[in-house]
């Protein structure tokens, strides 16, 4: 199979249904927009992580696949066989928020972005987990399509992004910088 098709080249692609849609349209934008968050989740997980983050990672990377592969199907499903997001999954993600925050000291306060690599790393994808979760609102809305289960995966993975960053804070020794408000 080559890799280049030429079927896109007047500014269209199929989705897994078969349907052609302009790239421009939400369901392509919205599953781009997961492989965007699965690239910075490998870059994440390229950085000197204990295993057992690393062991989440991956299978957060995998679930990412599962959601954007049920973006990338359209109401005409036909054979395809798309895994689904369920509530295992997020049990999952709140299972790890809740054993991170068992190490982590209470927050009173925002903190600032960065400090070290992966705890700047760890916001990207956070931030980038909230542009999805926007899109993928949309496109629910726009569609009339149930995705409430993908809608509340994604919450929970921008919250787990968030006690990640702090965890790896603690790990490498990083001070958390408070918001100055006063700055």
């Amino acid at each position: 199979m080559k890799i280049y098709t030429k079927t896109g080249d007047k500014g269209s692609t199929s989705l897994l249904s078969g349907n052609r849609v302009p790239k421009y349209h939400l369901r392509i934008e919205s599953y781009g927009t997961v492989d965007e968050l699965n690239a910075h989740v490998g870059l994440l997980r390229s950085y000197d992580l204990d295993a057992e983050s690393k062991s989440a990672l991956i299978r957060i990377q995998n679930l990412l696949f599962n959601i954007g592969s049920s973006l990338a199907m359209d109401e005409n499903q036909g054979e395809f066989e798309i895994p689904q997001i369920k509530d295992a999954h997020i049990f999952f993600l709140e299972y790890e928020i809740d054993q991170m925050e068992l190490e982590l000291p209470k927050l009173s306060d925002f903190v600032l972005q960065g400090g070290h690599f992966v705890v700047a790393q760890s916001h990207i994808c956070r931030t980038v987990c909230r542009r999805l979760e926007r899109l993928v609102v949309q496109l629910a809305a726009d569609e009339n399509e149930n995705l409430e289960q993908i809608i509340m995966f994604l919450n929970r993975l921008s919250d787990y992004f968030f006690v990640f960053s702090r965890k790896q804070a603690k790990y490498f020794d990083t001070k958390e910088e408070k918001w100055n408000k006063e700055a």
